[in-house]
Parts: structure tokens; sequence; C-alpha cells
């Protein structure tokens, strides 16, 4: 079963695939510094073995979906410079394995979960 999809430093453009959420073995997804639109799937919420998602720099847009603390295993989530709004949802201070949070360059409201 494939465990790193990795496509960073691309050109890629259009919205994320709501598919990638079916790859359930993937430990890494790392789609930063490319031209992704639109919002974040829901569905990469379903990936339970996943330890890194990276998806900085893009252009992705709206607010970080709750699914994203269905992660348990996710040590690493960088979401830095896209254009995310609202407020970070409290359900990814219920990540106890995460090491690595990286938001910067967003225009995120709100307080920091705990």
């Amino acid at each position: 079963a494939l465990k790193t999809l990795s496509f960073h430093g691309n050109e890629l453009t259009g919205a994320i695939p709501t598919e990638l959420g079916n790859l359930r073995a993937l430990t890494s997804l790392q789609l930063y510094v490319n031209q992704f639109t639109g919002q974040i799937p829901s569905e990469l919420g379903e990936l339970q073995a996943l330890k890194t998602l990276r998806i900085g720099e893009n252009e992705l847009t709206g607010v970080i979906p709750t699914e994203l603390g269905n992660l348990r295993a996710l040590t690493s989530l960088q979401l830095y410079v896209n254009q995310f709004t609202g407020q970070i949802p409290s359900e990814l201070g219920e990540l106890q394995a995460l090491k690595t949070l990286s938001f910067f360059g967003n225009e995120l409201t709100g307080v920091i979960p705990t």
C-alpha cells in the first residue's frame, strides 16, 4: 500500500482531490509549494495512519476542517502561507502526537486550541 505521496515544488493547480482520503495506509502527504485552490477536503480526516501533512505555500482558502482532528497519529501539520480564514478548530488541540504545527501566513482569528 502507498505510504508516502509527495508532489511538492511543482505547479499543480485545481482542488486537492477528495479521493486522497481513500489512501488509508498513507503516512506522509506532501503537497506544499504548488498552486492548489479551494478548501482542504474533509476526507483527509479519514487518513488515520497519517503522520505528516504538508500543504503550505498554495492558494487554499476557507476554514481548516475539523476532521483533521481525527488524525491521531499526526506529528506534523503544516498549512503555512495559504489564505485560510476563521478559527483554528478546537479539535486540533486533541492531537497528542503533534510535534510541529505551522500556520503562519494565513488570515486566522481567535484563540490557539490547547
